[in-house]
């Protein structure tokens, strides 16, 4: 799991959010189903050469939000409500979710401001999705 998580120091966006971002990516799009278990915070955080904190404050912003949950002894897992299927999670399927989370972070990594994002994101749905001869 740490091979599809990076980290880029010299991002806008901190480490920790950049961990915990990607993570509910990877959890929304079904990625990492209900149950499967998080690397420690030691080796994620030497997988990815940061601080085991940044690593650990990314696992609590994550089990916050309903992401993950902190089982013990038995380590961190994504919980069952972090992949809802289509029709859960209003109603947006995981593949459209995580492309949202996507896009938020990447707007977010080139500093673009939020009402920037949505303007553009509303004028991509409004466009025709055929064009008539």
């Amino acid at each position: 799991m740490s091979a599809q998580i990076r980290v880029d120091l010299a991002s806008p966006v901190p480490p920790y959010e950049q961990i915990r971002s990607q993570v509910s990516a990877l959890a929304a799009a079904g990625v990492l189903a209900p149950g499967n278990r998080l690397p420690t915070i030691r080796t994620l955080a030497a997988d990815l050469g940061v601080a085991p904190g940044t690593v650990a404050r990314a696992y609590k912003e994550l089990e916050t939000e309903g992401t993950v949950t902190a089982l013990r002894r038995r380590g961190t897992v994504i919980s069952q409500r972090a992949a809802a299927p289509a029709g859960e999670a209003g109603g947006l399927p995981a593949e459209v979710s995580a492309a949202v989370g996507h896009l938020a972070e990447t707007a977010r990594r080139h500093g673009v401001p939020d009402a920037v994002v949505l303007s553009a994101l509303a004028s991509a749905m409004s466009l025709p999705t055929r064009l008539e001869p």
